[in-house]
């Protein structure tokens, strides 16, 4: 799970009041979520015995198949990563000790459906692999890009100035 996590982008999205950035990746073995506020860095991996087991906690008039409760989290999430907006479907976050709560409501099959996600603080190795590289791996492709746009510029002004002394007039 977590090696298909590094393929899926990073997104903003919102919880109240607090902006995250978030990502996640939903299989039928479990699910992985991401979440940092760019302080601080949280994750939660679970499997699917996990997943039936805090389902039968949350929703108790629920029964459902482990593999459609996955799939249904991921319908709910979907829209939130891709920054659309579900009336039907609320979040809203709390910090706990030592992790971030992220408690979802909706419904499944015309019935109350809530999931709560228990994420903890994130190990540095994951922070590195999933933010840090990537963000600077993006910063070195960028400031080589500066260095080309730059050394191009530099070409085209002497390019224009080699016009100027032959004596050709520029339009521009």
């Amino acid at each position: 799970l977590e090696s298909s996590l590094l393929t899926q982008p990073w997104a903003s999205v919102c919880f109240g009041k607090s902006t995250f950035l978030a990502k996640a990746c939903f299989r039928d073995s479990g699910y992985v979520l991401l979440i940092s506020d760019l302080s601080s860095v949280w994750y939660e991996s679970v499997d699917t015995e996990a997943v039936g087991q805090r389902s039968k906690e949350l929703n108790k008039r629920l029964t459902v198949h482990v593999s459609s409760l996955l799939h249904h989290l991921s319908s709910l999430m979907s829209p939130l990563l891709e920054g659309e907006t579900d009336t039907t479907t609320s979040f809203s976050c709390h910090h706990v000790a030592g992790g971030l709560s992220l408690h979802l409501k909706s419904e499944l099959s015309g019935l109350p459906f809530y999931w709560d996600f228990h994420c903890c603080a994130a190990p540095p190795e994951m922070v590195s692999r999933h933010l840090l590289r990537p963000l600077i791996q993006m910063s070195l492709a960028l400031q080589y890009q500066v260095q080309e746009l730059a050394s191009l510029l530099l070409r085209k002004d002497a390019e224009i100035e080699d016009y100027r002394e032959s004596g050709a007039t520029l339009s521009r």
